[in-house]
């Protein structure tokens, strides 16, 4: 039996600018399936990105391109907050 912890997507956060932050929504929404993205804190333009496994090398190439770019920044993947029991969506 597989831990609970395979039941979940990778996790990311990271700085948006806020400028162009519905353009990277948009990319990330032409490829079908790459990750889930939303605001975690509007204030600090900061999302949070809900990747799968199989499509998290393709996120990372996408997310260091748009690093390069100065459209992201401070990129880390974390524990993702959803297998904590006391988060919330």
């Amino acid at each position: 039996m597989k831990s609970d912890q395979h039941m979940y997507c990778h996790y990311y956060q990271a700085h948006v600018q806020r400028e162009l932050c519905w353009f990277v929504t948009a990319v990330l929404k032409s490829y079908e399936h790459i990750a889930f993205d939303r605001t975690i804190n509007t204030a600090e333009s900061r999302f949070e990105f809900f990747v799968a496994p199989s499509t998290e090398y393709y996120f990372l190439e996408l997310m260091s391109y748009f690093q390069q770019e100065g459209l992201v920044s401070h990129l880390n993947k974390q524990p993702n907050r959803l297998a904590q029991e006391s988060e919330q969506v």
